[in-house]
């Protein structure tokens, strides 16, 4: 039975697509929901030469408005018990090392459905979450308008 189900978003409205899919899920299941939110590891941030901050300071910018985002989605979970983690990195790196140290149960991803070139060109951070995990992986296609 599934009772810690992590959930990588990336601000767009496909990923949290896969929301009441997963609010449904647990609900049923009475699991834990991580919401997930990975963001490149910024550098300095130069103005016309100038350092106007540093990458320690850009770290908590990003990792403050990424902890907002992920309340603003906790909403959207009504009734399911939700912690929110922001890390830095490369996506597929992160959700894995996250799911590892969480206890993930169920890794669910939202995936554009994109076959052929399209894929092999743009890769694809839900088919290679699921590719690489040692857990199960739900990969929901959401609609055409990102429903």
């Amino acid at each position: 039975m599934t009772k810690r189900i992590l959930v990588p978003l990336d601000q767009s409205p496909l990923a949290e697509s896969v929301l009441s899919l997963v609010a449904d899920v647990a609900r049923g299941a009475g699991a834990t929901v991580r919401l997930l939110h990975v963001t490149p590891v910024p550098g300095n941030v130069e103005v016309d030469g100038r350092v106007v901050a540093y990458a320690d300071q850009e770290m908590a910018r990003l990792e403050a408005e990424g902890k907002d985002y992920l309340q603003s989605m906790e909403v959207r979970l009504a009734g399911v018990p939700v912690e929110c983690v922001v890390r830095f990195g490369t996506d597929v790196r992160e959700i894995l090392l996250e799911a590892e140290a969480f206890g993930a149960d169920l890794i669910a991803v939202t995936t554009a459905g994109r076959s052929g070139v399209g894929r092999a060109v743009l890769g694809s951070v839900a088919e290679q979450v699921f590719r690489k995990a040692t857990l199960s992986v739900l990969l929901y296609r959401a609609g055409n308008r990102g429903e």
